[in-house]
């Protein structure tokens, strides 16, 4: 099993009513559900865009130096993501695929390197 980041940029999606966002949310609820009871749901949040930046952190001479900006100058960020474990690429397509269709808006798919894993890391460890 590997997991998969399905994700999408703020920038992709045009401006919601706030009875649209809630329909949204509700589709995609749907989707997270199907999911769960799939056994491949790990972890979901949205709802993110420039106004939910918190700080920028950077190392300078060994030191984390944090800021309030200014920010990496960008047009994407990340505007939400859930996270699956499935057992290949196809599934983690088919997943995306059902919230991309239940959105109405673009997902991309990320295959996190399976080579280094925290768990594998400390078992390597003792």
């Amino acid at each position: 099993m590997a997991r998969y980041l399905i994700s999408f940029n703020d920038e992709w999606v045009r401006e919601h009513t706030g009875d649209e966002l809630q329909a949204k949310a509700r589709a995609s609820r749907a989707v997270i559900d199907e999911m769960t009871d799939a056994g491949v749901f790990v972890f979901a949040d949205g709802g993110i865009d420039a106004s939910t930046v918190v700080c920028s952190v950077e190392s300078r001479d060994g030191k984390a130096v944090f800021s309030d900006g200014p920010y990496a100058e960008t047009k994407e960020h990340l505007g939400g993501f859930t996270v699956v474990e499935v057992p290949d690429d196809d599934a983690a397509r088919y997943w995306a695929g059902r919230l991309a269709v239940a959105l109405d808006w673009p997902q991309e798919v990320h295959r996190f390197p399976s080579a280094i894993r925290l768990d594998d890391a400390t078992a390597a460890e003792r």
